[in-house]
Order: structure tokens, then sequence, then C-alpha cells
């Protein structure tokens, strides 16, 4: 490879790190929605949930605070002390994009450190309607973000952005579609009755999916539908069938630029070829938490097979 495998490592997790912060906002966006926007408010179960689903349940109790929005919801944006927080996300960004500078256009490194700017002077995001300010922010400049890079020239630096943001999408909407497994039903809740729907609504306004759902599916708000969006549409662009899709295309790219390819091609198209045949209702009936664990296991694996095989550092 042309560049330095420290600087492809950079480039990598820059694009990952944007996409994660990008994620956790809008989990907890979600979780606003579910606790105080619902038909009848989820609470603390919500907010247990959002820790479930990024595997931090063990991090916030060592913290000794209730599971409530206020400590759930500054533990996840801003508190500099827990790694998977949106300040240490887009720190780390900041920091790989300024190791990259120089492969970066003017408005792509200015949008990695306006996301950075956007917590330099906050402690606390607040009551819910601050909380979804901040985090609506933060989907704004990683927008931004993203738009900046699609207008760069479509070289390696480009091409290994895009291809972490992809690997953490795959991960993140997988982990986001579990919400709705770890979010139990209030005792004497139907399947299919008010909650359960507007916590499927929910979802669907997180990954911005509801006009979508609405465009592909003419018989209302059914759960294997918008299971089969958010897994097999490839039309939707944070469904998992489109992130795999997207890995692939950016490693084909990738390898005729560069001359690697090796293990993680053979696994990003073998996992493509699954997807392909991935149905909705098979997925359910196997267990849609179980599917979505070894997915975001098989992710794992992937992204370990991509520092390999480009020597990141």
């Amino acid at each position: 490879m042309q560049m330095l495998s420290r600087t492809a490592s950079a480039l990598y997790w820059l694009g990952r790190y944007v996409e994660r912060a990008d994620f956790i906002a809008r989990l907890v966006e979600a979780t606003v929605r579910l606790d105080v926007l619902s038909a009848r408010p989820a609470g603390e179960a919500a907010w247990a949930s959002a820790l479930s689903v990024t595997y931090t349940a063990e991090a916030f109790e060592a913290t000794g605070q209730a599971v409530s929005q206020q400590h759930v919801a500054r533990f996840l944006t801003l508190d500099a002390s827990h790694p998977g927080s949106i300040v240490r996300c887009m720190e780390q960004a900041r920091n790989n994009a300024r190791a990259v500078r120089t492969s970066l256009t003017r408005d792509a490194w200015t949008a990695a450190n306006r996301l950075w700017l956007l917590f330099s002077s906050r402690s606390n995001p607040g009551n819910a309607a601050s909380t979804l300010n901040l985090v609506e922010g933060v989907k704004a400049e990683a927008r931004g973000f993203e738009g900046a890079i699609h207008r760069m020239m479509r070289n390696e630096a480009t091409l290994l952005i895009q291809l972490g943001a992809a690997v953490e999408r795959a991960d993140n909407s997988a982990r986001l579609l579990d919400v709705k497994y770890h979010l139990l039903l209030p005792s004497g809740e139907k399947i299919g009755g008010v909650i359960d729907r507007d916590q499927w609504t929910t979802i669907l306004q997180t990954v911005s999916a509801v006009t979508a759902y609405r465009w592909l599916y003419s018989d209302g708000l059914e759960p294997v539908n918008v299971i089969d969006l958010l897994i097999c549409r490839p039309e939707l662009p944070r469904s998992l069938a489109a992130c795999v899709e997207e890995v692939v295309e950016m490693l084909n790219a990738l390898a005729k630029r560069t001359g690697l390819q090796g293990e993680a091609d053979r696994m990003a198209r073998a996992r493509i070829a699954r997807m392909q045949k991935t149905r909705a209702h098979e997925v359910i009936v196997s267990g849609m938490h179980e599917y979505l664990e070894a997915f975001i296991q098989e992710n794992a694996l992937l992204d370990a097979a991509i520092a390999r095989q480009f020597r990141f550092v």
C-alpha cells in the first residue's frame, strides 16, 4: 500500500469514530422518545436498554448512579471518563483527523473539528428537550462530515474513511434494532398493542426510515416489515443489507487501487451472499436477538481481518 499503515489506520478509525458518535446520538434520541414522548413512557427500562445494547451496563453501574435520563444521557454523551461516550468518540476522531490532516480537505477537517467543539463547553446534557437538541447537533455535524468526505477526491483516503464508517454503521444498526429485544413491554401490554407499535415507530424514526417504510409497505406498521426493512432492504442506507454491500464496494475499490486483497474480502463477500438469502420471517423464527448478536460478532471478526489485511499499527 502506498500510504503508511499508521495513516491507513487513522483514516479507517476516523470514519468509525464519527459514525459511532452519530449512532450514540441516535440511540440517545430514541431513548428520550421512548422515555418521555411515547404514549406511555418507558422510564428506567428505556435507559437500561440503551446501556444493554452498548454493552456498558457494568461500566455505568460502577459509577454508582441511578439509571435515569439525567445520569445515563450524560454517561453516553458528555462523560469524558467513559471511552464510549460521544465526547470521547469525537476526541478520538479529532486526534485521528489531525494525524492525517494532509489527507483531508479543509471542509472535512473543519467538520471533524466542529463536532469536537460542540462539546467543549458542555458538562451536562440537561433535560429531555436540551438532550434532544444536543444529539440533533451531533447528527447534523456528522452529516456535514460525511458530505465533506463525499466531496473529496475518491482515493485511498476517502475509501478507508468510508470503509470504517460502513463497518461501524453495520454494527450500530444491528445494536439499534436490538433495542427492541432489550426493551420489554410493560406488564399487561400485548404484542401489537399501542406501546409495542410506539416502540417500533421510534426505532424507524431514529434511522430516518418512517417515510421509506410507508413507500415500501402498504399494510400499516407490522413488526415483520420493520425487521425486513432494517435488515434485508438495501434501499435503506442504514439497513444491514446496505451496510454489507457498502463494505464489499469499498474493499473492491481499495483492492483495485492498492492490490491488497485477502481474508477481509473473502469474509465480506461470504457475508453479502448470506445476506441476500436472508428473510425477515426466518430471522424472527430463529430469534432476532440471536441473529443480531451473531451479526455483531461476525462484524468484529471482519474488522480484525481488515486491520490485518491493511497492516494497521
